[in-house]
């Protein structure tokens, strides 16, 4: 079943908009300058993309979520891929890159990212999403 707020020449950045975390790195990567047309969709909305991440089997407090040529790509998974399409301009992406255009690498990188999400999302007095 295709999602209709997806259309297959987009990307889909699907991410936690009250962690400050994850609005910061959807905010501060240049993708609409490397890869053209993105969404960012706020996983707390619960739009027909948010939908399928979750029928799919992914838990969006596990990570973010990119649908890009009708796949889903999920947490470590998803960085590499946002680092693959990011601009090299810039610290902040150049770190990106750096960090996670390295399966291996952002397979380590990643759980504690996770965690220190929770932890600052408990901290600031925030839920977790939840699913």
């Amino acid at each position: 079943m295709k999602d209709t707020e997806i259309s297959s020449d987009s990307i889909t950045v699907i991410y936690d908009g009250e962690c400050p975390f994850c609005s910061a790195f959807v905010r501060m990567t240049r993708l609409r300058e490397a890869a053209g047309e993105v969404r960012l969709v706020d996983a707390r909305g619960m739009s027909g993309a948010v939908r399928r991440v979750l029928a799919a089997g992914y838990s969006l407090d596990d990570g973010m979520a990119v649908i890009m040529d009708d796949r889903i790509y999920h947490g470590d998974e998803a960085m590499t891929l946002l680092a693959s399409l990011t601009t090299r301009s810039g610290i902040f992406n150049r770190l990106v890159r750096l960090l996670f255009r390295s399966p291996r690498l952002a397979r380590v990188i990643y759980p504690p990212l996770k965690m220190g999400r929770a932890l600052t999302l408990r901290l600031i007095g925030r839920k977790k999403l939840g699913f």
